[in-house]
């Protein structure tokens, strides 16, 4: 299955840029993710806990990067397995430029495979989790560079504890 989709996030693109290598970042973006080391340069190692359907796993997998090209493109290869759930195994192609007002448009092209227990619920349930899965990733990563929004923050008013700064806002305040 193949999914495309873009985005318009309020950083510089070489912000992105960064928090796209870092494994914090794509740790906190990563649904379920419980687990997350590594480097660019050599590869991250995942562990991550998923119920797609009745079916739940722990998925302990690799992502490697590759085709950089600073600060323009990278490519994003995974492949988890998940013990008798099966496996899961996919890739994005993840694109920034210059957006609006200092932004940066970042585009997406995602492509996902699975096998075992999880590819017999069928390609409709599979389909739709994988949709939600990349939405919910690319939401969080925007959330976790942009920082949250002065709205939401005025919806903190229970005088509970602040949202998380965003993944630059944290490096420079």
């Amino acid at each position: 299955m193949e999914m495309n989709d873009s985005r318009q996030i309020n950083a510089p693109q070489d912000v992105v840029w960064g928090a796209i290598l870092n494994p914090e970042v794509l740790k906190e973006c990563v649904p379920g993710c419980t687990e997350m080391a590594g480097s660019a340069e050599d590869g991250f190692e995942a562990t991550v806990v998923q119920k797609v359907g009745p079916v739940k796993a722990t998925f302990k997998g690799k992502v490697t990067l590759s085709g950089m090209d600073a600060p323009n493109t990278v490519t994003l290869s995974g492949e988890g397995k998940g013990g008798a759930a099966g496996f899961a195994k996919g890739g994005a192609t993840v694109t920034l430029a210059p957006g609006e007002d200092g932004g940066t448009l970042l585009t997406y092209a995602v492509e996902a495979k699975v096998g075992g227990k999880l590819a017999q619920l069928g390609s409709r349930i599979i389909d739709g989790f994988a949709k939600k899965m990349a939405d919910q990733f690319f939401q969080n990563f925007q959330d976790a560079v942009e920082g949250p929004s002065d709205e939401a923050d005025a919806e903190d008013g229970q005088g509970g504890e602040q949202k998380k700064k965003g993944w630059f806002k944290r490096m420079v305040s």
